[in-house]
């Protein structure tokens, strides 16, 4: 009786021998159906294309998510952009003027002007300076503006 390690015994069945590239009948009668048409029922997910109808200036959060997880799976937006407009309000913001502006009555549901709020926030990171922020601001401002 041989014993060979698990090592070898793998190596033994990667042998190219004629048994293992013939093809096995159970695999002969497999048909690949052709791709169901628009119409009969399938699941269909809207072209982003349509993103222009939209209007950031009344959104919900939710939404506003839902349309980033789009842009950033069909590459219009990078992975700091959808982060920076998935990551929730702060309770309290401060506008161009300085003047502090209260979110707390924002929620997941309520409709809200995300193209305002992160112009301002554009500005405000621009006049700080934090180049980083800046680059982040603008994307997210060029994506909620159509302009990608």
């Amino acid at each position: 009786m041989e014993i060979f390690s698990l090592r070898s015994s793998q190596s033994l069945l990667f042998k190219n021998n004629t048994n293992n590239n013939a093809k096995s009948p159970k695999t002969a009668d497999i048909v690949i159906e052709p791709k169901p048409t628009i119409g009969q029922g399938s699941f269909q997910i809207q072209d982003f294309d349509s993103r222009e109808a939209i209007d950031f200036t009344a959104v919900s959060a939710g939404e506003l998510r839902s349309y980033a997880r789009q842009g950033f799976d069909s590459g219009l937006i990078d992975q700091n952009t959808f982060a920076a407009i998935s990551e929730p309000l702060p309770m309290h913001a401060i506008d161009p003027l300085g003047n502090v502006i209260d979110l707390s009555n924002v929620t997941d549901g309520t409709s809200f002007n995300y193209l305002d709020y992160y112009k301002n926030q554009l500005q405000i990171a621009m006049s700080i300076g934090d180049p980083n922020e800046v680059q982040t601001l603008k994307s997210v401002v060029s994506f909620l503006a159509g302009e990608n």
